[in-house]
Order: structure tokens, then C-alpha cells, then sequence
């Protein structure tokens, strides 16, 4: 035999196996079933079901860049030092935000079931002393904050939100530095009911723990608060009473809105609140100062009031103005473009005149109230990205 006639016998062979083989059946192993995500319309757009529950899930938020400048309450002139030179001196007033929501929703046979989670994290400048009477701000990152955490079945709500003093009524415009003239409470938990009669009416019970050194409540008493809401095509008023438990004291908040056009829209809101008992801890300075956790404006009443014109369907025009019993004033205006879809960048001028807060044995009316006033004027430039 010869290698020819060994590597054609070879050949065969491998040929022969090969044949054995394909008459064989081919088993092929079957796929896993895919399970695609439903989309949830019950609640509104971006819901969707959480695979093998009947809980649906919307997930979004935001990422927002702000450029401060100038001196303007809580966009204060931000200082620092030459490094070269040591010389005070001004710098811009930079500061980053994530903010990551989350909304669930859930039909049982006791109402709906739901929970709203908000949590942001904060990168910029901040106040810092370095040893001199003036302050200096540094940028890092300033942690993570629980903003909003609550689950509400039917009308009742328990957990993490901003107060009903504030959330029921409404934010005091559509201007980025709202605080000109500050008109509530925020951070506390809450035990809230929420009744809502169908035409038009609706109304609201909170039980709140508070927040803060002043806010917080100091017994097993909490802080309340009630209001009530009537809405129609043209706007609504609503009015919003609150009890601080800590120092006994009442402060109210009534407010109208009226859709003039489908471009205008106008708010106004005025605020009054007791001093109770929050001028009889001296030594406590915000105390001394008559601002408790509800009335935090200076004096016994302040107002707000405001418009939004849209020009189009991306450009519109906002405006702030605000005062209080101690003649403390603000003024704010923006215009805010919808640069892209869910992408909107916002120019603000802000001006004040602000100065001493005391209220209660102090009359208002005297000189002194209109001691070390100062007049601020200051800028924001904002970009933000939502989804």
C-alpha cells in the first residue's frame, strides 16, 4: 500500500463518519421566553409595568447647572482670596445638581397605592469662615439629600415631604430665586389626609414634625395644618393655616390664580402670621427675630405676587414681586427658552432691599426698622436638562 492509496482511504473514512453524523437529528435547544416591559397609562406618560407585579413605574429627573452673580439673598456674593495676592475679592457663584425621581402606582381595592421618592445631589460653592469676619466659599461636593420620600393610599399620606403649608398652596411663582422675601416651611414629616370632592373643591389635613433648630417640634404636640382649595377653568384660590406647637403661634397664607389668557397668567398671595410666643426666647436669635417654621417672613404679613407670559410655544416671561411689614422688597424677572425638548435655559435678574427681620415689641413704623437695609442686585443663569 502505498501513501496514496492510505490518505484516499482516509479521506473515505472521515467522509463516511461525517455522513453518520448528518443523518443524525439536529436538537437545538429552545429559547427563553422574553418578557417585554408594558407601558402603564393609568397615571400619565412614562409608566411603565414592573415585570410580574401590577405596579407601574416612571423613573426621571434632572441635571442643572447654575451660574450666580452678584449679592442677592440666597445667591449671596461669593468671596474668596487671590492666591497670588491674598486680596479679597468676588467670584461667580457656581453650582451643580442630579436629581433622581421616582413615582410608582398601584390600583388595590382600598384606593391607589402610591410612592414618590426624590433625591438630589449638590455640587458647588458654600460659605465657609476662614478665621476673618468674612466669610469665603469653597466648592465640593455637599452630599446626597432625601428631598421627598412618601406612600399615600387613597387620600392618606405618610413619610418625607415638603410642608402642605407650602405644597397645597403653591411655590410663589415661576422665578428661580423665589426667597426674596422667604413664604414658609419646607422639609418635615408629615401625616397628611387628602380629600378631594369632585367640583371643584378640595381640602387637606397635615400632622408635621417640622425641621430645624427653631422648626422642630419640641414635644409629643405636633404642628397642623389645614387648607382648603376651589379650582375652575379661569384659576383657583386657596387658603392654607398653620399651628406652630412650639411657640404658639397662627400664620395663614391665601392665595388666587387667574389664567387671563392662554399666554397670561396671574398669582397673588398674602401671608400673616402671630408672633405667639417667639419673641420670648431671646436667646435664640432667629427666635428673637419673631420667624418661626411657618411665618418666616419679617413682621406680621408679607405678599407675593407674580405673571407668566409665554410668547411661544418655547420662550417665557416671569415675574416676582414680593414684601413684608419691615419694608423688606424684592423684585425678580426671567425669560426661560426651551432651548431643545426637555431642555431649557433660564436668564434672571434679581433685586432686593432687605434688612433687619425683628418683629412683635419692636413697632415696625419707627426708624429703626428701616436700619441697615441694603439694596442687592444679582443675576442667574441656569441650564437644565430634564427626563
Amino acid at each position: 500500500m502505498n501513501i496514496r492509496s492510505l490518505l484516499l482511504g482516509s479521506a473515505a473514512a472521515l467522509i463516511a463518519v461525517s455522513c453518520a453524523r448528518a443523518a443524525d437529528a439536529i436538537v437545538l435547544a429552545e429559547p427563553e421566553p422574553v418578557e417585554y416591559v408594558k407601558i402603564c397609562d393609568v397615571y400619565g406618560a412614562g409608566y411603565y409595568y414592573i415585570p410580574g407585579t401590577e405596579t407601574c413605574l416612571r423613573i426621571g429627573g434632572y441635571i442643572r447647572y447654575d451660574i450666580g452673580l452678584g449679592d442677592v439673598v440666597s445667591y449671596d456674593k461669593a468671596r474668596t482670596t487671590d492666591v497670588k495676592t491674598g486680596a479679597a475679592q468676588g467670584i461667580w457663584q457656581n453650582h451643580t445638581r442630579f436629581t433622581f425621581k421616582t413615582w410608582t402606582g398601584q390600583e388595590t381595592e382600598l384606593g391607589t397605592l402610591q410612592t414618590y421618592i426624590e433625591t438630589r445631589m449638590n455640587y458647588g460653592k458654600h460659605t465657609a469662615y476662614s478665621g476673618s469676619d468674612s466669610p469665603r466659599y469653597y466648592a465640593f461636593s455637599q452630599g446626597i439629600t432625601l428631598t421627598f420620600a412618601w406612600v399615600q393610599l387613597g387620600g392618606l399620606r405618610v413619610g418625607k415631604d415638603w410642608s402642605a403649608f407650602d405644597m397645597f398652596i403653591g411655590y410663589a411663582g415661576d422665578v428661580l430665586n423665589q426667597m426674596l422675601i422667604p413664604y414658609g416651611a419646607f422639609d418635615t414629616n408629615v401625616v397628611q389626609y387628602y380629600f378631594d370632592a369632585g367640583n371643584g373643591f378640595s381640602a387637606v389635613v397635615s400632622l408635621e414634625e417640622g425641621s430645624g433648630l427653631v422648626g422642630t417640634i419640641d414635644s409629643y404636640v405636633p404642628h397642623l395644618v389645614e387648607g382648603v382649595k376651589y379650582t375652575q377653568h379661569w384659576g383657583a384660590i386657596t387658603g392654607v393655616v398653620a399651628y406652630d406647637s412650639n411657640y404658639e403661634s397662627v400664620a395663614g397664607k391665601v392665595r388666587i390664580d387667574v389664567d387671563v389668557t392662554d399666554q397670561l397668567s396671574l398669582f397673588g398671595m398674602f401671608g400673616y402670621g402671630s408672633s405667639g410666643k417667639l419673641n420670648d426666647d431671646v436667646t435664640n436669635a432667629i427666635d428673637a427675630h419673631g420667624r418661626g417654621f411657618y411665618k418666616s417672613w419679617g413682621g406680621n404679613w408679607a405678599f407675593w405676587a407674580g405673571a407668566t407670559y409665554k410668547l411661544n410655544e418655547t420662550t417665557s416671561l416671569n415675574l416676582q414681586l414680593s414684601g413684608d411689614q419691615l419694608r423688606n422688597y424684592g423684585v425678580a424677572a426671567n425669560v426661560a427658552y426651551a432651548f431643545l425638548a426637555d431642555f431649557t435655559i433660564t436668564a434672571e435678574l434679581d433685586y432686593d432691599r432687605y434688612g433687619d427681620f425683628a418683629v412683635g415689641k419692636v413697632d415696625p413704623s419707627i426708624s429703626w426698622a428701616n436700619a441697615n437695609k441694603k439694596s442687592s442686585v444679582g443675576g442667574i443663569l441656569r441650564f437644565e436638562r430634564s427626563f
